[in-house]
C-alpha cells in the first residue's frame, strides 16, 4: 500500500479513463510471488476502521519518485516481507481498480509481476508504513487448490484462476489486461 501517486496517466482524473471515478490514478507494482512448490504469498488486509472486514493480496504498493514499476515491486516486497533473494519475472497482469480504504477512495493502476523465490517461509516484514501497521494482520502461502476453494475475498478477484492459468500455461507473451474492478462502498 505504501506510496504516493506518481505519473498519473493522462485523462486519469476523468470518469472515462479505466471505467474509475474521478481522481487522481496510483501506479501500483504488484507481486505475484511463487515459492519452489508453486505456492503464492498473499497479505491479509483489512480496513482500518472496521477490521471485520477483511481480504487477501498480493504484495505491492505505490511507485515513489522516479523509481521504475520494476524497482517498485522489489522494494515493496521487501518492505512488507523481508525477501529480497527474488528473481523479478514478466509483468503478467494490467488492472485498474477503484475502491475506498481508509477514508478515502483509491484510484490503481496496477500491474503484477512474476516473482520466484527459493524461501518457502515468510514474515511480514519491518519496514511497514503506518498504515500498513493499522490494516496488514499477516501473510500465507497458499496452493492454487487452497486459493480456489477461499471463502474469503481475494484481490484481484479471478486470482484463482488466473494463478492456474500461469502455472499451466506459463507466464503470457504480452501482459494480460484484467476488467476494471470498482468497489462503490463497503457495508
Amino acid at each position: 500500500m505504501a506510496g504516493a501517486a506518481a505519473g498519473a496517466p493522462e485523462g486519469a482524473g476523468d470518469s472515462v479513463y479505466g471505467g474509475l471515478p474521478p481522481g487522481e490514478v496510483r501506479r501500483v507494482a504488484r507481486v505475484v510471488l511463487l515459492d519452489p512448490d508453486d505456492r503464492i504469498l498473499l497479505l491479509h488486509g483489512y480496513e482500518p476502521d472496521n477490521p471485520a472486514l477483511t481480504w487477501w493480496f498480493t504484495p505491492g504498493g505505490g511507485v515513489e519518485g522516479d523509481e521504475t514499476r520494476e524497482e517498485a515491486a522489489l522494494r515493496e516486497l521487501a518492505e512488507e516481507t523481508g525477501i529480497t533473494d527474488v528473481e523479478l519475472g514478466p509483468v503478467l497482469w494490467r488492472r485498474m481498480c477503484s475502491f475506498p480504504f481508509a477514508g478515502r477512495r483509491w484510484n490503481q493502476d496496477e500491474w503484477y509481476f512474476l516473482a520466484r523465490t527459493g524461501r518457502t517461509t515468510a514474515v511480514l516484514g519491518d519496514s511497514l508504513t503506518e498504515l500498513e501497521t493499522r490494516s496488514v494482520a499477516g501473510l500465507r502461502w497458499w496452493t492454487s487448490a487452497e486459493l480456489s476453494a477461499a471463502r474469503e475475498t481475494v484481490y484481484p478477484t479471478r486470482l484463482a484462476g488466473l494463478l492456474r492459468t500461469l502455472l499451466d500455461e506459463g507466464p503470457p507473451p504480452a501482459p494480460v489486461v484484467l476488467s476494471p474492478e470498482i468497489v462503490q462502498g463497503y457495508g
